[in-house]
């Protein structure tokens, strides 16, 4: 089996430096010999990218070209058969099941895809095994998409004021929510505090510096620039009022013009900076506590741990 750990580091341009031990994951012909998957070497010359193989070198002076698909790393070989994870069975585990994306927001049309979020609870006994357990569930297609987060990670990133969590939080689109699930629901003010504001504030500036970038190269998109808008607005309210507003219709047709690209880009920037400058205002008048109630939120986690267990 090929190292899945060691395939996503690839990908991203990691290159297996010499002198590391590997480990032949398919038969390899060596001279008038085979060696069989599991032999293990060591690397000899390594390639400039993963577009092209390695050397590696035996015990007994034998060597064999590999590419980076036929060899894992000999000390992550365990721990990438632990978190070789099967995440069909957790789909069953689902316990919040909500709509976010434009239908929530209240500019949805004809054309608009179901956007659907929301948790799953792992069984007890799969936290105390060995083995991982997934973080995140996906499934999508043309018109659906789908995102579930383990409670955990959901958690975790709620207190982080990640808007796309916080929205699962506070979309009136709701499907399905067990008790667990509306037992947060109800307490999801404990994840708001003034961190929201640095969440939401690099946010913003990751995408004005995107905008300007893809402008000078005229490669502009008006649908970034409409959820930059939304997301200034939702910032502001939510420091202001301790609420996430998810569903923003009383600004539709603003809205729905920057995204249809009937607004110039300096236009948007003009509007964006002017929003920016109120949102600082609200951050240094809101009533929000300095940080999120973090261990009510780990009290919550324990008991819901405690009911799967109990199930």
């Amino acid at each position: 089996m090929a190292d899945q750990r060691l395939r996503k580091r690839a990908d991203g341009g990691f290159v297996i430096p010499p002198g590391s031990q590997v480990v032949l994951t398919v038969v390899k012909q060596v001279g008038d010999s085979f060696r069989k998957p599991g032999s293990v070497g060591v690397v000899l010359e390594s390639p400039p990218h993963n577009g092209l193989e390695y050397r590696v070198r035996f015990v007994d002076g034998a060597t064999v070209d590999a590419s980076i698909d036929e060899l894992q790393l000999r000390r992550e070989e365990i721990d990438n058969q632990l978190d070789d994870v099967d995440e069909r069975p957790y789909w069953s585990n689902i316990i919040y099941r909500c709509v976010v994306g434009s239908r929530a927001y209240g500019l949805s049309n004809e054309d608009s895809d179901d956007d659907v979020r929301g948790i799953f609870l792992c069984p007890a006994a799969d936290h105390w095994s060995l083995r991982a357990v997934p973080e995140q569930l996906e499934r999508c297609d043309d018109q659906h998409d789908e995102v579930y987060w383990e409670l955990e990670k959901f958690l975790k990133l709620a207190l982080k004021a990640n808007p796309n969590v916080l929205e699962t939080l506070w979309t009136p689109l709701v499907v399905e929510a067990d008790e667990t699930a509306r037992a947060l629901r109800e307490m999801r003010s404990e994840f708001l505090s003034r961190h929201i504001y640095k969440t939401y504030a690099g946010y913003v500036l990751s995408q004005f510096r995107r905008m300007d970038n893809a402008s000078k190269k005229g490669k502009y998109r008006p649908k970034h620039a409409m959820h930059l808008i939304r997301l200034l607005y939702t910032g502001a309210v939510a420091l202001r009022t301790g609420e996430i507003q998810v569903e923003v219709s009383a600004r539709r047709d603003e809205l729905l013009a920057i995204r249809s690209g009937a607004w110039t880009y300096e236009r948007v920037r003009e509007h964006a900076l002017r929003l920016e400058r109120e949102f600082q205002c609200a951050f240094q008048e809101t009533d929000l506590p300095e940080q999120p109630d973090i261990d009510r939120v780990d009290e919550f986690l324990i008991e819901a741990r405690r009911r799967a267990a109990s199930e």
